[in-house]
């Protein structure tokens, strides 16, 4: 990851930890998933929009952290043995293992509601941002957001469902929050919204498309999280593929049409565009460690 990302990525972390203090139980299980490493793309998306749109990252920090701690929520739900029964995330044992289910529950309840407490007590953002983005994170959490794209995905074994439809509640609803929160942060939303609409989703079935691609053939080891949890679902692989090559290439031009998607910059790169490009690295390096060697960039 460029190191200027990396500036974000240890900033987010930092703040994590104060906004989740230490305890036991449900807390302990929270900062066990919470504070494993991880990417935090979506965290950074949020800075690295409010930035382009002009304003100061720092003060979409606490935003950045709410929609993290709900990404967060979503993976321990995600995991859990009614779910996707998932026995390691982030490198970690997941914590219905480590602390029982009833616990894990728990723990994603209290990251999701610590979410809300976070924009709510944001000492950086107007009362006016803080409600607006409220309201586009709960919306991505909601019925057509995490919730109903969990619901297709867990259908998907019945054959039914439609792979975007899937895509984006699982995964580009909360790209698309990121994004958003950062335009509202730097006060540009109006100006911004569709563009940044656009690109976010076009980079979450990006992202769900190699990340399905991993789950077929990269081990817990290279993945990080246990893999081979797809089968018999509607996945990227399975419905737009056979052969894995033609799978990549369709995310490769999810990526473009993102980059395209954005306001040109006479002036620099789009950094948001830039940040597209280095998910695209990242998953590269992880399907070459895994023995592929993909064509993609």
């Amino acid at each position: 990851m460029p190191t200027e990302l990396l500036r974000f990525k240890e900033i987010v972390d930092r703040r994590l930890d104060e906004l989740v203090p230490p305890g036991r139980g449900p807390s302990e299980a929270a900062r066990h998933v919470l504070l494993a490493p991880g990417k935090r793309l979506r965290a950074i998306l949020t800075m690295v929009a409010t930035e382009e749109a002009g304003g100061d990252p720092d003060l979409s920090l606490d935003a950045a952290c709410a929609i993290e701690m709900v990404h967060t929520a979503s993976l321990i739900i995600d995991d859990l043995p009614a779910m996707d029964d998932a026995q390691m995330r982030r490198g970690r044992t997941t914590p219905h293992i480590l602390f029982g289910a009833d616990v894990a529950i728990l723990a994603g309840i209290g990251l999701l509601n610590g979410a809300f407490g976070a924009l709510a007590d944001c000492a950086t953002l107007t009362s006016e941002q803080k409600v607006a983005i409220s309201s586009r994170l709960a919306t991505a959490v909601g019925w057509q957001g995490l919730i109903g794209g969990q619901a297709l995905d867990l259908a998907s074994t019945h054959g039914q469902g439609a792979l975007e439809e899937i895509h984006d509640g699982k995964t580009g609803v909360l790209f698309e929050a990121a994004v958003i929160s950062g335009a509202i942060a730097a006060g540009r939303e109006k100006d911004l919204a569709t563009a940044y609409r656009l690109f976010a989703r076009s980079v979450g079935r990006a992202y769900q498309a190699f990340d399905d691609i991993l789950d077929r053939v990269a081990d817990e080891s290279i993945a990080g999280k246990s893999t081979g949890r797809d089968a018999g679902k509607l996945t990227a692989v399975t419905a737009e593929a056979e052969e894995i090559d033609q799978a990549l290439a369709g995310a490769a031009r999810h990526l473009q049409a993102a980059k395209e998607a954005l306001p040109t910059r006479p002036d620099a790169p789009s950094r948001l565009g830039s940040l597209a490009d280095t998910i695209l690295r990242l998953f590269e390096a992880k399907f070459r460690h895994a023995g592929m060697a993909p064509a993609m960039s």
